[in-house]
C-alpha cells in the first residue's frame, strides 16, 4: 500500500506545553508504524515566515514525508499540498507553498474537509492535534490526499509575499528572510546573488569581509558569506550579526564593496 514512512512537524507550539507532543501522540495512535521528525517547535508565535523558511529548507534534506507546519491562527482553512516529493499539510496561510516548490513544485492541491478524518471533537485552537496531526498520519498510512477532501485551484492557494531582492554593479540589497539562533542573518539573495562582491565589503554600514566560513574575519568582525541553505548571510565572528546590524526579518539590508 502506498504512503510514507515519515511526518514532519514544524509549530510554533513550543516545548513548555504538551501541544506538540499531543501532535505525536494523535500520530502514534493512528499509524503507530509511522516516525516522526520534529523540524522545529521553536518557531515565534504566529511567525508564519520563519516557518515557511525553516521548512522549505529542511523538507528537501529529509527522506520522502508527510510535512506538517501550524503557524498563525488556528481558524484558517486547512490545506493538502502533493509533490514529487511528499505532502503538506497545514493552514492556507501561506506556509506550505515555499516547501512545495522545494519539493518539486504542486501537482494537487485539496481543502481538508473529511471530517471523519479529525479527531472527535476538534478545538477552535489547536488544529495541528485535531486535524493535521490525524490527517498526515492517514495519508501516511496509505490514504490517498485526494479523498481528504475536494480539489482546489492551485491559484486559490494564499502564498506569502517574495522576499526582496535586488542587484548592481558592486552591491545587492535583500530581505532579511530569517536569524537563526546564533544571531546568524540570513538574506533572500541566493549564492548566485553575491556575484563579484569580493574583499572589503559594507553591510548596512558596518565593514564586512567577504568569506566561506565565519572564521574568515575577524574575532567581532562581520563576514559575509553562503550558509548551508545556499543563502547569503552575515554572521559575526563570536556574535550576532542580527544585534551588531539591528535588524529584524523583513528588514532590507544592503551589501557593497568598499
Amino acid at each position: 500500500m502506498a504512503g510514507y514512512a515519515w511526518i514532519s512537524l514544524t509549530t510554533d507550539y513550543g516545548l513548555s506545553d504538551g501541544f506538540a507532543a499531543s501532535c505525536h501522540g494523535v500520530i502514534a495512535r493512528i499509524a503507530p508504524a509511522v516516525r516522526v521528525i520534529d523540524i522545529t517547535h521553536a518557531v515565534a508565535p504566529g511567525d508564519v515566515p520563519r516557518a515557511a523558511s525553516v521548512l522549505a529548507q529542511t523538507a528537501p534534506h529529509l527522506p520522502p514525508a508527510v510535512h506538517v507546519a501550524v503557524a498563525g491562527p488556528g481558524t484558517l482553512r486547512p490545506i493538502g499540498l502533493r509533490t514529487p516529493g511528499g505532502v503538506l499539510i497545514g493552514p492556507d496561510n501561506g506556509v506550505l507553498p515555499w516547501a512545495a516548490e522545494a519539493l518539486g513544485g504542486v501537482e494537487t492541491a485539496v481543502t481538508l474537509a473529511e471530517v471523519d478524518w479529525f479527531l472527535p471533537s476538534v478545538s477552535g485552537t489547536l488544529p495541528g492535534r485535531d486535524v493535521y496531526s490525524p490527517v498526515a498520519a492517514r495519508i501516511a498510512a496509505g490514504a490517498a490526499l485526494t479523498d481528504a477532501g475536494p480539489e482546489i485551484p492551485l491559484a486559490d492557494v494564499a502564498r506569502l509575499p517574495d522576499p526582496v531582492v535586488a542587484t548592481g554593479d558592486g552591491w545587492l540589497e535583500a530581505e532579511v528572510t530569517t536569524i537563526d539562533r546564533f544571531g546568524n542573518v540570513q538574506l533572500a539573495a541566493p549564492a548566485s546573488a553575491i556575484g563579484t562582491l569580493e574583499g572589503r565589503l559594507i553591510v548596512g554600514g558596518v565593514h564586512a569581509v567577504r568569506g566561506i566560513t565565519i572564521s574568515d574575519a575577524p574575532r567581532g568582525g562581520l563576514v559575509v558569506y553562503v550558509d548551508s541553505a545556499g543563502r547569503v548571510a552575515v554572521a559575526v565572528n563570536g556574535g550576532r550579526a542580527a544585534v551588531v546590524l539591528s535588524v529584524v526579518p523583513g528588514d532590507l539590508l544592503r551589501v557593497a564593496r568598499v
